[in-house]
């Protein structure tokens, strides 16, 4: 038996002195008991004081002569015992119970602290919770409904995980057109994971379509091709993702999807932006400012027509085959500048000096579009920059445009100006006073297609229909994702009509002032993503195919990306290149969720594209 030591106090009480008792008793496995005393005796009077220690052994007593006094001190000893007995007992049943209550400690082997088997175990936790998680939207579901309320109520309480969570989303609502797509639901659950609101467009509520999406995502019903139906999908959202696509080759379909959807869904949210903006009395940060429109024979006034020459006057005179242009407004309703240069090195230029709304400039824009038709002929487009009072220190910007037969809508980025003089400082459009369309007829190619017509062409010869010229309006991220095709994997006998309706939404989407990326990926595999580089390329020269997932992941990292915005790119696997075509750009995305692989990638890619 284990020793245990109690200190007990005991008095006797006397009419002189006081005595304090100090007993250590220490339990021995003999049957004689052997008790410590220490006495400590202390008294005072008015001569002075005295104190003394007496250390005594007890054991039995064989005095005969002082039975009386032994029996009273025995049974003060026996009180003391029992006393003793108490306290030990009390001592030993507290140890106990905190031995009981003590966890045993668990034996660490060398498998406990082996790396590979930390890291199986590591592995073993993160695969249940993302298991639990995804199987919120599996059709099959296996997992209990209170686990699914459990991860639904966490998702809401706590937001996403931490290692996922990216900062602003939590104040972002993202539109997911498509959601039920193959890409769409790889989407939707990534964005759930980075603390985004999603919201979903389906077109139907069926049972089946709402087991496929996590019980988080709030479920607008509509439908691309109704644009009455799209006002209450787009209300509340910061950001769009379109990853919807027609479900046959017909061209109908491909149309009502892929072309009026784009258009649809820009406008209504175009429209949602401005409905904020007239409730804060300002102006949306997504609308365009208007510079001039056509729409009477008054809109016209303050343009001028010129002429001019790149020769010396002497030499202009002897190759001068005459030119002339117009400016009118036709009885069609149109806005028409038309003529011809025959004499070399001779151009003709339609002006006109800005007049602003009061309190706007065009630094807080990023370039200029214009709405024209004609006979698909090019353009110089010229801003004169500089002091309004002193136009003689102006500088002069040019930009060349291309137009096609038809009518079309040219975006044309204030960074894509250069100046006349090359010595020059950048454009500054806060300094910008005129504006120029200037026809010349060197660098003109003829124009393909059955729009040309059979007879010969005069290049020398224009005519450019405006309708209207705006500026773009600025922003740091992305406002719409599309996900668009290259036309790989499609079937041949429909390849072009399905390129035809992409292409037609890809413009709509360029024409709305809002801020675009535009990804055209290979045809799609359903594998897991992140394990293989990407290619991103910019020329319809990607053929290869590219997983699901991965698109998706380019698509949530888009959202936020300064270098995404205004671009279209296509992306696939990477290939081997046959020898000397290595043109495309490889960027290595290592299957790590915090690589940021887009940025330099799409940094060398060309904007407005």
């Amino acid at each position: 038996m284990e020793a245990t030591a109690a200190t007990i106090s005991c008095a006797k009480l006397s009419s002189t002195t006081t005595h304090q008792c100090k007993w250590n008793q220490r339990l021995r496995p003999c049957s004689d008991l052997y008790r410590t005393v220490f006495f400590s005796n202390s008294f005072s009077s008015g001569n002075g004081s005295r104190s003394g220690s007496l250390v005594a052994r007890a054991a039995a007593n064989t005095d005969n002569k002082g039975k009386k006094k032994t029996k009273s001190k025995k049974a003060a000893v026996a009180a003391d015992e029992e006393k003793v007995d108490e306290i030990v007992d009390s001592s030993e049943g507290f140890q106990q119970q905190q031995q009981q209550q003590q966890p045993p400690q668990p034996k660490i082997t060398l498998d406990d602290v082996n790396p590979v088997g930390l890291g199986r175990k590591s592995r073993q936790l993160f695969d249940e919770v993302w298991r639990k998680f995804s199987g919120l939207g599996q059709i099959s579901r296996t997992t209990r409904m209170d686990d699914k309320e459990a991860l639904d109520a966490l998702l809401i309480r706590e937001g996403p995980m931490c290692e996922f969570a990216i900062p602003g989303a939590q104040n972002t609502t993202v539109l997911v057109v498509g959601a039920t797509s193959r890409i769409g639901r790889i989407v939707v659950r990534k964005l759930m994971l980075r603390g985004y609101s999603v919201k979903a467009l389906v077109r139907k509520a069926d049972e089946d379509i709402v087991n496929v999406l996590p019980r988080s995502v709030e479920i607008v019903i509509g439908d691309v091709g109704d644009a009455n139906t799209l006002k209450a999908a787009v209300e509340g959202c910061n950001k769009i993702i379109y990853c919807a696509t027609a479900r046959s080759t017909i061209t109908a379909d491909l149309f009502r999807v892929d072309h009026q959807g784009v258009y649809n869904i820009t406008k209504a949210f175009q429209d949602y932006n401005n409905k904020l903006a007239q409730l804060r009395a300002g102006k949306s940060s997504k609308s365009k400012l208007l510079l001039s429109k056509f729409k009477s024979e008054v809109s016209l006034s303050g343009w001028e027509v010129r002429q001019g020459t790149y020769f010396q006057d002497v030499i202009a005179t002897k190759y001068d085959g005459g030119m002339d242009a117009k400016f009118e407004y036709t009885e069609t309703g149109e806005a028409v500048f038309s003529g011809y240069v025959f004499t070399r090195g001779g151009y003709v230029e339609l002006s006109t000096k800005l007049s602003l709304p009061l309190g706007s400039t065009l630094d807080r824009y990023e370039g200029i579009i214009l709405s024209v038709g004609g006979n698909g002929r090019s353009y110089v487009l010229i801003l004169e920059a500089g002091p309004s009072a002193d136009t003689t220190q102006s500088k002069l910007y040019f930009s060349r445009f291309s137009t096609k037969a038809g009518f079309c809508r040219v975006r044309i980025p204030f960074s894509s100006f250069r100046p006349v003089k090359p010595d020059d400082p950048p454009l500054d459009p806060f300094l910008v006073h005129t504006l120029t369309i200037r026809f010349e007829p060197r660098r003109q190619r003829p124009v393909e297609g059955p729009a040309a017509g059979v007879k010969q062409q005069d290049l020398r010869s224009f005519k450019l229909i405006l309708e209207y010229i705006k500026a773009l309006p600025t922003g740091q991220e992305t406002d719409f994702i599309l996900v668009s095709c290259t036309g790989s994997g499609v079937e041949p006998t429909r390849r072009e009509q399905v390129l035809k309706a992409k292409r037609a939404g890809e413009d709509s989407l360029r024409r709305s002032g809002l801020g675009y990326t535009i990804i055209r990926p290979g045809p799609l595999k359903e594998e897991p993503g992140g394990q293989r580089a990407l290619i991103f390329d910019q020329g319809n020269r990607i053929t290869q195919a590219i997983s699901c997932a991965d698109v998706a992941d380019i698509c949530v990292k888009a959202l936020h990306d300064s270098t995404a915005r205004n671009k279209s790119f296509d992306v696939c696997y990477e290939y081997v290149a046959e020898q000397g075509r290595e043109l495309y750009e490889l960027v290595a995305h290592l299957p790590d969720k915090a690589n940021n692989y887009l940025t330099p990638a799409l940094s060398v890619l060309e904007k407005n594209t």
